[in-house]
């Protein structure tokens, strides 16, 4: 597919006289029409919900986009909990609005997501015994299943989860809904992540087929029928242009024809059916917007950008692959082989490597793409930079602020104590 930034280079250049590069940029036409269409793929199943995950993107502006198609939220902290809070998605103001999803779970998140009601998604058979402790068994519960060895579609290995430290084995499984039912849990559900970044239109629909087996298994073993099944996400997106990205329709489609082969036979044509997507619902519609500042001619040709890791740390982090459009350059040949590196400390602060482009010059506009989820929200500090403004493209064209540039006072602001700063 083709990677088209969704700014002109002269859109940046005017935005530049306000906002200053680096800065995180996102479209929101595209996001509106992403959640629409993927409400569309889904609108089959009459309790279907996307809870969003907030981890992906946690800027509230993107968010009440989202809140305006009755989308929910998944948190998985303290903070994303108060975040969601404060947007009105606790159970007095829009019931089953929040999915908390953890591990390793802290006392206080556990109270805390009780008392605003949140759906709360047990990753461990133990935690039925510390969350009673702690702040009480709810009358509705989840519960997330890790069924272990690895997870194929066909012949294709998708990802190992036998191997991952979320969930509970089928025996655990089984087990913590017996218990949790003497125990007065009400409703159920069942929950699984066991891919990432998955782009393939079967995933989605293999993993549910599983998932529904297991509810079927559970109502004829348990006695328990589940109120709703969370696919959790893993759909992902086309980072590299010659991917073919996931198609929404096809994959909610091939969900529907599972639900109607395992699930209905078994009387279970009610269950509801969530996801819990943020690449998906927010990846393609960020972008981080950086300005070359330096080039150097050693073993290798580098472009010296005002972004860096700590602006977008996937590239850094995993050797994850960034498109990169030079704005205003669309049309000319790729003919300069770059490293684009950031200013940091560390050899790996770089978001190419020997990557094809066309001949960059200082003050050229880089446009990385697919930096609209897991981009910003992995920034840190180190070295001492700063955090980068967040920037709302709207449809109208016009551009607002959804999240200020850090400064150095923000910074040191925690060392209030210190005498020297203040």
């Amino acid at each position: 597919m083709e990677k088209k930034p969704f700014v002109t280079k002269e859109q940046i250049e005017e935005i530049v006289k306000t906002y200053p590069t680096p800065f995180h940029i996102y479209d929101e036409k595209g996001i509106r029409e992403n959640v629409k269409k993927m409400r569309e793929a889904f609108s089959w199943n009459k309790g279907f919900r996307e809870y969003f995950a907030v981890k992906a993107t946690p800027n509230p502006f993107l968010i009440n986009i989202l809140k305006e198609y009755d989308c929910g939220v998944d948190c998985s902290s303290m903070t994303e909990l108060y975040m969601a809070d404060k947007l009105g998605f606790s159970a007095d103001k829009m019931p089953n609005g929040i999915m908390f999803s953890s591990n390793a779970t802290p006392a206080e998140e556990f109270i805390y997501a009780k008392k605003l009601g949140a759906i709360i998604n047990l990753d461990d058979f133990t935690h039925i015994d510390f969350l009673e402790k702690t702040a009480g068994i709810p009358e509705r519960i989840c519960c997330r299943f890790n069924p272990g060895g690895m997870f194929k579609i066909s012949t294709t290995i998708m990802d190992n989860p036998g191997d991952a430290k979320y969930g509970m084995t089928k025996e655990q499984l089984f087990e913590a809904y017996k218990v949790l039912k003497e125990k007065g849990v009400k409703e159920f559900g069942l929950h699984a992540f066991l891919a990432s970044n998955t782009v393939t239109n079967d995933y989605y629909p293999t993993l549910a087929k599983v998932l529904f087996e297991v509810a079927v298994e559970l109502k004829e073993k348990v006695g328990i029928s589940l109120s709703f099944i969370n696919l959790s996400g893993g759909v992902g997106i086309a980072y590299r242009p010659e991917q073919e990205a996931n198609d929404i329709m096809a994959i909610g489609e091939g969900v529907h024809k599972v639900f109607d082969e395992v699930l209905v036979p078994a009387g279970l044509g009610d269950v509801a059916i969530y996801t819990e997507l943020g690449r998906f619902m927010m990846g393609p519609y960020g972008a981080l917007v950086t300005k070359a500042v330096h080039e150097k001619h050693i073993y290798k040709e580098y472009i010296g950008c005002d972004a860096c890791a700590c602006n977008l740390m996937r590239p850094a982090m995993y050797g994850a692959y960034h498109h990169i459009t030079v704005l205003g350059k669309e049309n000319e040949p790729c003919d300069h082989k770059y490293d684009v590196t950031g200013s940091l400390c560390e050899n790996n602060d770089k978001f190419a490597i020997d990557r094809m482009l066309p001949k960059i010059d200082i003050g050229d506009y880089l446009f990385i793409h697919d930096a609209g989820a897991h981009g910003f929200a992995m920034g840190y500090n180190y070295n001492g930079k700063l955090w980068s403004a967040e920037l709302l493209l709207k449809e109208d064209g016009s551009v607002k602020m959804i999240r200020r540039a850090e400064t150095i006072q923000d910074y040191l602001a925690t060392f209030d104590f210190c005498d020297i700063f203040k």
